[in-house]
Order: structure tokens, then sequence, then C-alpha cells
């Protein structure tokens, strides 16, 4: 496979790919037109945050499987573009979490105490003791707008130099924020009662300029520290309130427009400190973005899930042993499902029973509904299944319980056209063996592999040695067969494995007869 990594990372993540024995090329600076001839035949793009990656880019690319981010913005990857083209996006959220919390302690204390601005007088020569006076930060209150990875961090080291912590982020919950010794509140309240605010949060249309002019006057005689993402904070607002004395002091690493320009406003500011966006410019997180970054490229390439995906059901990576199992199976009952029913499909249902309902279930439901929408030959994949069925307006429900009656665990998925449903089950003999175990409640034992014959008739003796004597008559070879019955005389449907195709006059010669009520060729695997 084929990595393109279009921003500088850290050898260490170049070395991941090349041990896996992918090929790398490196096209540093690329963009426009460039940028789209040397991703036409990539199957991976690896990324800083120096490369925009449009949705022109996943048109040039169609055998791209991820775009890998090393590190944790992604606002210049269009995920909505990359969702709708079946392409993985993933992030490095951990690697450089400690070196970004670091920094904004860093320059939270160069605010409050004028370090930066005091070492360049006295490298000029100038003795100004006198004309700075710093404030502690022991007794203070840190206002944390975003206690996601980076911001809990912060909260933690703050906490220890002796500040109170309030935060503002309405996805977390009170219990993880009492955890981490902070307390949670609406963005005025957090605002209100802060001497130091951070900023940790995305840059989305929700976030961007959440910080303003109003916001500052809030923050009077406080200080604003914003290593998060450039756009966030509102700039000019923000020279002005530290220019007016509305706020004591501000510390940015981040920028709306990178590299910064020279008529930035927060640049004329003396009491503004300003970093050319090192949050996470120290060599353990470099190493570390780029080997996380590059293990999860390799994942997609094996078809596991990717860890920190973002447009994608993720898993744990101690809990992925415990489910990888149940992926192949959901896909394939899905499979068998969809091409039951041959029928437009409405609604999809997946259930869990037994000890598969304990996990984290969400990438094993993307498997179902990618089994289902295969057969009528959608374009689809894991990562754009659930966007596919909103699309075309499938309802898809999840359902649990610890319940499986005779076996450890079950997976059911149950396709509907309004009318009519069709349920297959399928669960793991000795760990890892799959097999079909129930079709429309008819008990079955049958093993989901290449080709399947499913036909449903009466109970009746010589029914079964005629679709014997027909498959033969064409050519097909029976390679296993599974029957079941509602009663004696009643209806029956079996199953059977196949080694071929089956010819259409076949299936009409079978239905023909009046005792054979239904033949589906199933189709799991290419000859």
């Amino acid at each position: 496979m084929k990595v393109l990594v279009t921003d500088p990372i850290a050898d260490a993540g170049l070395d991941v790919f090349r041990d896996a024995g992918h090929e790398v090329e490196t096209a540093y600076e690329v963009s426009g037109d460039d940028l789209l001839e040397a991703v036409s035949d990539a199957n991976a793009l690896v990324v800083r945050s120096g490369t925009e990656v449009t949705e022109a880019v996943f048109e040039a690319a169609p055998d791209l499987v991820i775009v890998g981010r090393a590190g944790i913005g992604v606002d210049n990857i269009d995920i909505e573009a990359a969702t709708d083209h079946g392409v993985i996006v993933a992030n490095a959220p951990e690697g450089n979490v400690r070196a970004a919390a670091e920094h904004t302690v860093a320059m939270a204390f160069a605010s409050a105490r004028s370090i930066p601005q005091a070492h360049i007088r006295l490298k000029g020569g100038e003795w100004a003791k006198g004309d700075y006076l710093g404030t502690e930060v022991n007794g203070k209150t840190l206002g944390v707008v975003g206690l996601g990875r980076v911001g809990q961090e912060v909260a933690k080291k703050c906490a220890s130099l002796g500040m109170d912590i309030v935060a503002f982020d309405p996805y977390i919950s009170e219990e993880r924020a009492d955890q981490l010794g902070a307390e949670l509140a609406d963005l005025d309240g957090c605002l209100d009662r802060a001497d130091f605010l951070t900023v940790h949060v995305p840059l989305t249309e929700e976030t961007e300029g959440m910080i303003g002019e109003e916001e500052l006057a809030q923050l009077e005689g406080g200080y604003v520290v914003n290593c998060a993402r450039g756009g966030v904070v509102d700039e000019p607002a923000l020279a002005e309130a530290v220019e007016d004395g509305v706020v004591a002091g501000a510390a940015v690493d981040v920028f709306a427009e990178e590299p910064v320009s020279e008529d930035n406003p927060l640049l004329a500011v003396d009491d503004v400190v300003v970093t050319p966006h090192l949050g996470a410019s120290t060599e353990a997180a470099q190493e570390n973005v780029a080997t996380s970054t590059a293990e999860q490229v390799v994942a997609a390439f094996a078809g596991e899930p990717v860890m920190n995906a973002l447009n994608a059901p993720s898993i744990d990576e101690t809990a992925f042993p415990r489910v990888e199992p149940y992926i192949g199976l959901a896909e394939t009952a899905g499979k068998v499902a969809a091409q039951l029913l041959d029928d437009r499909i409405s609604s999809v249902e997946v259930v869990y029973q037994g000890d598969i309902a304990e996990e984290d279930v969400d990438f094993v439901t993307a498997s179902a509904l990618k089994g289902v929408f295969e057969p009528l030959e959608w374009q689809v994949n894991a990562v754009n299944a659930p966007r596919i069925a909103e699309e075309r307006g499938v309802d898809v429900t999840e359902s649990k319980t610890r319940s499986a009656e005779d076996f450890q665990s079950l997976i059911t998925v149950k396709v509907a056209d309004g009318d009519t449903e069709v349920s297959v089950c399928g669960t793991l003999f000795a760990g890892d063996d799959p097999r079909i175990v129930r079709v429309d409640g008819y008990r079955v034992d049958a093993i989901p592999h290449g080709r399947m014959v499913v036909a449903r008739n009466a109970d009746e003796p010589g029914v079964i040695g005629l679709i014997g004597s027909v498959m033969g008559d064409y050519g097909v070879n029976i390679a296993g067969m599974f029957n079941a019955r509602e009663t004696i005389g009643g209806e029956a449907l079996t199953v059977y494995n196949v080694d071929g195709e089956v010819p259409e006059d076949a299936i009409e010669e079978l239905l023909a007869d009046g005792r054979i009520i239904e033949v589906r060729q199933i189709v799991l695997d290419d000859d």
C-alpha cells in the first residue's frame, strides 16, 4: 500500500510504515493541482496542519482508505467529504497532550509574571525590576473552556499549583468533573469567576469567536491563554481588551491565520505573549503523534478498527480482541438477510445477546450495515454505512440483552421493507468458527461461506431429493445441507452450501414444483 506524507512527521512514524511493508512517499509543501496529482494513487494520506484536505482531494484519490492527522486538530480536513467517500479520518489526540498542557501552563506563568517582556528589556541593557509586578497563581481561579484531554491535563497541573478550577464543557459529566476537582458552570459563570481563562476546544462553527468582546469584559483584570486553535478567541477584541487594560494580559500560541501576518493586532500589544504554535513542539510529542498516526494507518490497511477514527466507529485497543471475531459474522449475517429479502430495505435492526452485549459494538453494527448494503451494489464500507443508511432513509436500531438462550453470544440482523421482515442469527463456535444458526426462526447450522442456497418448501417426502437431483443435473455440487422445519408436514427451510453458481434455469425448474415455495441464491464470497 502507498502512504503519501505531505507534512513533515518524525522519522519514527515513517519507520512504522516501512517496517509494515508499505511504500512511503514524502511530498512536503505540495498543494493545489500538485497535491491532487500526488494523492491520485495513494492509499493513505498523512498530514499535519499545513495540508488542506478538501473534497477535491477525496475525489482525486479513488483508492484512499484513510487520512491520518499527526496531531489533534482536524479543521484542515473536510470530514464530511471524507465520510461521503468512505475514507477514515483519524487523529492522534494522546500523543501531544502532555506537551500542549505544559505549554499552556508555561504561557500562563509567562503572562502573569511578564517573563518575555522583562527578558527583552534586560537583554537590551535595562534593569527594569520596578516596572513589573507579577500575579501569583496560588489561590486564583482557573476557568477552563473545554475539559477534553488537554483541558483535563491543564486542570490537574494547575490544581496542584493551588488553583481552584471552574470549567465550561456541556459534553462532560458532573462525575468526571468531580474526579478532576473541577466545578462545572455555564460559560458566563466560568468567565465571571475566572482569574485565568484557558481555552481547549476545536475550531468549529459553534466555537469560532466564542471568546469575544463581551466575554473578555467579564474577565476584567484576568488573563487569557489560548493554546488550542486560532479563531476561538477574537484576536482584534483580545488585543483591544489588553491594550485598554480590560484584561491584564494574554498568551497566544495559535492564530486564525498561520503563519501569522505582520499586521496581526496581537503582535503590537506589549502585554500579549505570543509563540508560533509551539504547543506540540517537543521531541517526545512529535514522535508520539507520528507513531500513533502510523499505527492507525497500518490498522486501517489490515481492516482493523482505527482507535482514534473521527468519522467511523472506533474501539478501545484492549476490547478489540473480544469483538474482532464478531465483525465478520455481523457483516455476513447482514449480507444473507439483505439477499433473502431481495426488496427495498426500509429498516435494519441489529440485536446483540449474551456476552457480546457487554461490549462496545458500534464497529460491529457498522459492519452489519455494510453487509446489508453491499448486495444492493451501493459503494459502502464501515465508514460510510451509517451515513448511507441516513441518506437512503433506512431506519437503523440496535438493541442488547444479556440472555442468549442456548448460545454464549448471538447476533441477529433483521431487515424489513415495511411489510416483510427477514431475520438471520449468527454465532461463533469454539470462539472463532462463524455459523448461521437461525433464519426467520428456523434452527439451522450453516457454514457461511462462498455460495449458499436457501429453499423454503413443504415438509414432504422426496422434496430434498428433488432439489439434490436438479442441482446435480445442472452440475452444481452440494457441499453441505442444513434442514429445519416448523412441524411435521408443515413448512421446512433448508440451507445448502454449493461449490458454484446455480443457473437461473435450475432455480426456475425447482420453483415449477408446487412443493417448493421459494429458492434464494446467496453470494457471500466472490468465486
